[in-house]
This record gives structure tokens, C-alpha cells and sequence, in this order.
């Protein structure tokens, strides 16, 4: 059985930036919550939300994310159910989402980054100030977190059978007991 703390080492033995551990953190979170929410595993949930990017820093190409990372997991002894979580949270592995974990890892991993970047821009930094229409609001403009994929936080909802300001609401409300560990307010 793989615990969070095997979890924790696989992310401190290859994670460096402090950005990339507060989003893996907050991951984990959204997923636990969703995971009580289901009646499903939050351990289990949880440390696919933990590991999701953790090889993001070591990959050799940003293509063999998280093929390459899956390998170190299975290596570790991870159960095929998070390896297959964290394969199918990349579009281009051609893994289908397929369980409810998969589709919700795939649903908090952008949004949760998304709605976090929304919250340290208000002057409070505070996730009780960031409403669905302020996250919707920074989706037009292209400047800001360029680098999420628009497309997949609405994918994301759209895989889960929710509406999008559901499940930002969902995103919100699931970070803010973590918020001091992101560096927000709740």
C-alpha cells in the first residue's frame, strides 16, 4: 500500500520550485474534497492530486510528461489506478478519462492553478473574493496565466457533467482550507 508520505517523497525527491509544490498541494486538496464528496477513496484521490506533475521539472521533453513520470510511479510500486489517473490528466497520451478520479484530476488540475493565480492578483488574496465571474473575467484575457489551457478548465467541467461556474465554486470552496499553504487567504 502506497501512503502519502511515499507520495510526499517521490515529490520532494524531484520537485524543486516552491510554484509547482504549492500546485501539486492544491491538487491534492481539490481532489480529497472530491474524493468525500464521491463517498470514494481520499487517500487514494488525494495522492493522484499529490503526484499528477511531480516529473514536470525532470522530464526530458515537455511531450514525455507524465509518461516519463508514470514510469518512476510504477517503479515506486504506485497502484496502476493513480498511474492511469496521472497518464490520462495529459490530453496528447491518448489515455481516455474513463473513472471519476480521472475526470476530476483532469478537472482541478488547470482550474485549481487558474482560480489561485485569480486569487494572489486581488489585493486581499483572498479565494472568499473570487467569485466565479472574476475567474471568467481573467479567462479572456490571453496575458494572464498564459500558460493554462483555457479549453481543458472547460473540458474539465464539461467531462464531470457540471457546469463551469459549479465547478469553479467547487475549486474555491475546496482550497480555502489550504489557502495559508498556497500563500492566500481564505
Amino acid at each position: 500500500m502506497v501512503t502519502r508520505e511515499d507520495a510526499q517523497r517521490v515529490v520532494d525527491d524531484h520537485v524543486k520550485n516552491d510554484s509547482l509544490k504549492r500546485h501539486l498541494r492544491a491538487v491534492e486538496v481539490c481532489m480529497r474534497t472530491f474524493a468525500r464528496k464521491e463517498g470514494a477513496d481520499e487517500e487514494t484521490w488525494g495522492i493522484a492530486g499529490l503526484v499528477h506533475d511531480f516529473d514536470w521539472e525532470v522530464c526530458p521533453t515537455p511531450e514525455s510528461h507524465p509518461t516519463f513520470g508514470a514510469d518512476i510511479l510504477r517503479e515506486r510500486g504506485f497502484p496502476e489506478e493513480i498511474v492511469r489517473a496521472v497518464l490520462s490528466h495529459g490530453n496528447h497520451t491518448g489515455i481516455p478519462r474513463e473513472t471519476m478520479m480521472e475526470k476530476a484530476l483532469f478537472a482541478c488540475d488547470e482550474l485549481s492553478g487558474f482560480v489561485t493565480a485569480v486569487a494572489l492578483v486581488r489585493p486581499t488574496k483572498s479565494l472568499s473574493e473570487t467569485k466565479p465571474r472574476s475567474v471568467k473575467k481573467k479567462m479572456k484575457d490571453k496575458a494572464f496565466a498564459k500558460s493554462v489551457s483555457r479549453e481543458d478548465m472547460l473540458m474539465g467541467a464539461e467531462e464531470l457533467g457540471v457546469s463551469f461556474d459549479d465547478q469553479i465554486t467547487f475549486v474555491i470552496e475546496a482550497l480555502k482550507p489550504a489557502a495559508s499553504e498556497l500563500g492566500l487567504n481564505p
